[in-house]
């Protein structure tokens, strides 16, 4: 008698994630999981029978760094990472979560840092928001039509922002009682045994709060004081969950200590850091090549750090001067700081203040992210039609002026509809290919459902998969290891393989169509919110199907009629049985594709 399987994949070249040699197999899926890997066609007889000849089935791809947490609530869908064969997505990065703060506070907390529109955030969590600990919202979680598996942090400004207030954690002159600290530490416990993967912490100040009360005061996170720090690492080290954490890179020195906190010494756990982030940056061409060698020597002293790494190059659009890079130095900031356009065309007309940019703008030896250089800025729409296509550097050079007052010239006369774009790091093919083979280095930040204006990397492990297949710096089985069982594996959930007795969560890419099509932006309106025309890829060509807990979610270009209505993907928690699937992802017809 067959097996009876729900699906059959035939033909397939077939990689397991943990970088073993790939193989032509055809693979049975029943009751969410894989339930038969072989080289024996397999009986078909009720099932649906997909053909993979020639195309490539892997597990879903993991992504560690997103910030889905508002959108997730409007629409659990997350269509825009699943299309492109992402099944398990990392939600409360950056020190950022929902879990604790009140509305208000989270509307506050994530829309200028993630350039989401506060509106909307903060009419979202006024109507869902449930949930008062970490186990409820993790109900409440997996109440909605979740698309892809979630896992979680829990953001360290949301942890103190809640126990301190926000206006007191934001205060420079407060810092946490005794009894304050205790509370944070009871609630990050409630959070692991809940099943989180660990906190994530924020140290660099460039990041700043939207709103009216506190604007511009930097994220509770940064004002955390050493004691409290090293006492919710002590939790996070004893039960060997993450930290996630973001550098002060206004000061990189500080850097030494953290990484040094790290280390397990006199007993101590080594304390398992994700930091953001390896990258080739433009402003500062040298940094890459201390990064492997530095979590290298880090690990051989005792730690389990890793840096977390976008394995693209790093192209960012804007609208005027709305751009989070700008945060990294005072003029920019100071723009930022004006919501009121009246307000801030006044300022960016002021001659004073233009010094003050070119002198910033000028200054090579300020620590950076953005190489600030307007020659590199190419504009590519605006009402002067005669700007189109030029840098403003360009612009500069034809005006007679300097680039800076090219720029604020253009965006004090046109505003957001000013569009441009550069590329701040990963710019060179050969850099980028040495730091994805680091395997000091995670593969991730994507920052998906984050500055949704600004860029889109929902594709990224499939472009990385083309850089494997096409230029041969890495095989094909080390790359799908690296975009999923590696991931997996280091945070502790149950994702990122495809063997027997896995949960079926996989995607099948075409090889042939792993093209320069993976680069294109295109624009599509974000449900969540408003409508708003947000920046996203499309390789439906290169993506033939999506499975998560064995029901097809995405395939031949079209989302399944119950994405988003009917839920397919689950809450992962830390430690959970291999193959864990809930039942309530199962056996509904209107999951699957007509």
């Amino acid at each position: 008698m067959g097996m009876g399987y729900d699906v059959v994949i035939r033909g397939g070249r077939w990689f397991d994630g943990t970088g073993a040699p790939s193989a032509v197999r055809n693979i049975g899926l029943k009751d969410g999981k894989v339930a038969a890997v072989s080289e024996a066609e397999l009986d078909t007889d009720g099932a649906e029978v997909v053909d993979a000849a020639g195309k490539w089935v892997m597990p879903g791809f993991v992504d560690i760094h997103t910030h889905y947490d508002a959108e997730v609530l409007s629409a659990p869908g997350l269509g825009e990472s699943v299309r492109h064969g992402v099944t398990t997505v990392v939600f409360g990065s950056c020190s950022l979560s929902t879990v604790h703060v009140e509305p208000l506070d989270a509307a506050d907390l994530f829309s200028r840092v993630e350039a989401v529109p506060r509106e909307h955030v903060l009419a979202t969590l006024e109507e869902k928001k449930t949930w008062s600990s970490a186990s409820e919202y993790i109900s409440a979680i997996e109440g909605l039509p979740l698309g892809p598996n979630v896992a979680m942090f829990l953001g360290h400004s949301d942890l103190r922002a809640s126990v301190m207030g926000l206006g007191r954690s934001t205060d420079e002159g407060v810092k946490p009682s005794d009894a304050e600290i205790r509370r944070m530490e009871l609630l990050l416990v409630d959070a692991l045994r809940a099943g989180m993967l660990g906190m994530s912490e924020m140290r660099n100040p460039w990041d700043k709060l939207d709103g009216e009360r506190y604007r511009s005061r930097t994220l509770p996170s940064t004002y955390a004081t050493r004691t409290e720090r090293k006492r919710l690492q002590r939790i996070l080290r004893s039960s060997g969950r993450v930290l996630q954490s973001v550098p002060n890179l206004s000061f990189p020195v500080a850097l030494i200590p953290a990484l040094w906190s790290a280390i397990g010494r006199g007993g101590n756990k080594p304390l398992r850091t994700s930091y953001l982030t390896a990258a080739d940056v433009k402003a500062n061409p040298l940094i890459m090549h201390i990064m492997g060698p530095l979590a290298r020597v880090v690990n051989r002293l005792g730690a389990d750090f890793r840096w977390q790494h976008l394995p693209v190059p790093f192209k960012v659009y804007a609208d005027g001067i709305d751009l989070v890079v700008f945060e990294e130095f005072g003029a920019g900031a100071a723009a930022l700081h004006l919501k009121d356009a009246v307000e801030r065309n006044a300022l960016l007309r002021d001659e004073g203040y233009r010094r003050w940019f070119r002198r910033e703008y000028e200054n090579k030896f300020t620590p950076r992210v953005w190489h600030r250089d307007l020659h590199d800025a190419h504009i590519v729409d605006c009402p002067d039609d005669s700007v189109i296509g030029k840098t403003f550097g360009q612009v500069g050079d034809e005006r007679g002026v300097h680039p800076v007052d090219a720029f604020l010239d253009l965006v004090v006369e046109h505003g957001t509809k000013v569009r441009w774009h550069t590329t701040i790091s990963n710019h060179r093919p050969k850099a980028l290919n040495k730091l994805s083979s680091l395997p000091e280095v995670q593969m991730g930040f994507s920052d998906a459902g984050a500055h949704l204006r600004n860029m889109a990397f929902y594709n990224f492990p499939l472009r990385l998969l083309r850089r494997a297949h096409r230029e041969g710096f890495m095989t094909a089985e080390r790359a799908v290891h690296r975009l999923t069982g590696e991931l997996a594996s280091w945070y502790g959930i149950d994702a990122g393989h495809l063997r027997e007795g896995d949960r079926a969560d996989l995607v099948i890419v075409d090889p042939e169509r792993l093209g320069p099509e993976l680069d294109e932006i295109h624009e599509a309106p974000a449900e969540a919110f408003g409508g708003m025309m947000r920046m996203v890829n499309r390789n439906d060509a290169t993506v033939a199907a999506v499975f998560v807990a064995g029901n097809r979610v995405f395939g031949e270009g079209e989302y399944a009629p119950g994405l988003g209505r009917r839920r397919t993907g689950r809450f992962l928690r830390v430690g959970e049985a291999r193959g864990t699937v809930d039942p309530r992802t199962l056996g509904s017809a209107d999951a699957t594709l007509a």
